[in-house]
């Protein structure tokens, strides 16, 4: 399955846009004039080495992180330090982190209707329907009385993505979901990103997985020292790759597996 054959829904929407962000940690430049523009339905993965920026950038798109200098737009809406706006956005941008964050004393299904009834003010029983009806999307609908303890990493990170599926968001961050996972585990938490790819959700993923940029992204950005260095379609960045870094990085990729 080539990228385009997994849909062309791609609109002219700009749902992200960053133009000329900068942000430092004390005397450390994280980011550097960071410029992109996601539009919906996009699917982009983010690579490179660590500590070269890349989950900073998604973290900043939900203000998890904040910039300082330059502009960050979210569906039409700026990001700025207004909580109101912060709020509006974090909304309609569903985040899956590298550790679950799932909360140990509630069962599957009251993590994923929690953030629906108490942010968007849903009735429970309705909730409840959503919730059931996104862990069957995820495929484990029969682990919704138990708890996460209770579930493999695999399943708790499909739990983590049904959770941020029923807040019904535009747009979904994927932050390395899949590097705290055993090697078994990791290919069904890819297959569930897969088939929301084919959904046409609009996707920025920080990630190791070549195969999984090669089968889904429109985009691969490759990232270094906090800069975008290059970005191309997955079929020009692995087979031509322009920039000397971006060479090393695959090669190296390419001898470790």
């Amino acid at each position: 399955m080539t990228a385009s054959a997994v849909t062309p829904g791609i609109t002219d929407k700009v749902m992200i846009e960053m133009k000329g962000v900068h942000k430092w940690y004390g005397q450390f430049h994280v980011l550097k004039d960071i410029n992109l523009t996601v539009q919906q339905g996009e699917r982009i993965v983010l690579c490179g080495p660590s500590g070269s920026g890349k989950s900073t950038t998604i973290r900043c798109i939900n203000r998890l992180e904040e910039h300082q200098q330059g502009q960050i737009i979210v569906d039409g809406t700026e990001l700025t330090s207004n909580v109101k706006h912060i709020e509006a956005i974090r909304r309609e941008v569903g985040m899956v982190f590298q550790h679950f964050n799932l909360f140990p004393h509630l069962t599957v299904l009251e993590n994923c209707v929690l953030a629906p009834i108490w942010v968007r003010k849903m009735p429970r029983r309705e909730a409840e329907a959503l919730g059931m009806k996104y862990l069957e999307r995820v495929k484990i609908p029969d682990q919704a009385k138990k708890y996460p303890g209770q579930l493999s990493g695999g399943q708790q990170q499909r739990v983590a993505i049904a959770r941020s599926l029923c807040m019904q968001p535009k747009i979904m961050l994927f932050d390395e979901p899949t590097s705290a996972l055993d090697p078994e585990m990791v290919k069904e938490v890819l297959d569930t990103m897969v088939s929301l790819a084919e959904d046409g959700m609009t996707m920025l993923c920080v990630t190791h997985e070549m195969g999984f940029a090669k089968q889904v992204a429109n985009r691969v950005i490759f990232m270094d020292r906090g800069e975008i260095i290059e970005q191309n379609d997955p079929q020009t960045f692995f087979n031509h790759p322009q920039n000397e870094r971006t060479k090393l990085f695959l090669s190296q990729i390419i001898s470790n597996h």
